[in-house]
């Protein structure tokens, strides 16, 4: 090796406060690459629909009741995103029109067609009709269903007048709806 020509020039020694600025720099660049994506990128979560998705229309489902030739009513609905994907889902409480008595209902979750134009689906039943129970105070707090639940405390009591009562919640938990009963009374 040749010896320098010259002493050491001072812009020519690296020293620690070089490499942290480098450091830095390099930090900022990728942080910034980071922070700017393409707008259809994502972080690996469920996606959200490129146009607003409709609520699915409760009148346009088929119902899994025994109605006997009668409509099916649909009493009450609510719609929200309760599952947090993103889409709408719609809850309703159906039953079969009846002229008198009160005939059981059902509470059935409606997600939205998986494509445009098509039906939506039934993804599940709160409140199973075959469970002869009839539907009060139905509604939506946050992304939590709440309703009244009527029933009867034997065969023999006459279906017009339940005489069991008991609130219950629904919400999404760990990938399914989970039922949440408050506490039972005696009687209505």
């Amino acid at each position: 090796m040749q010896p320098s020509a010259g002493p050491a020039l001072p812009h020519t020694r690296t020293r620690s406060v070089h490499w942290i600025t480098t450091a830095a720099a390099l930090g900022a660049i990728v942080a910034a690459g980071a922070l700017v994506q393409p707008a259809d990128a994502s972080s690996g979560g469920a996606k959200a629909p490129a146009a607003p998705v409709a609520a699915p229309d409760p009148r346009a489902v088929s119902y899994p009741l025994d109605c006997a030739g009668a409509p099916v009513d649909v009493l009450n609905h609510v719609s929200g995103d309760l599952d947090g994907d993103g889409r709408p889902e719609t809850v309703v409480v159906v039953r079969c029109r009846a002229d008198t008595g009160t005939p059981p209902s059902g509470v059935f979750v409606l997600a939205a067609p998986a494509t445009a134009g098509g039906p939506a689906t039934i993804v599940e039943t709160l409140v199973r009709p075959a469970d002869e129970r009839s539907v009060t105070g139905f509604r939506l707090q946050g992304r939590m269903v709440r309703a009244t639940v009527l029933g009867y405390s034997s065969d023999t009591t006459p279906r017009c007048c339940p005489d069991l009562k008991r609130d219950y919640s629904w919400e999404w938990r760990d990938g399914r709806y989970v039922a949440l009963p408050g506490p039972a009374n005696n009687s209505i």
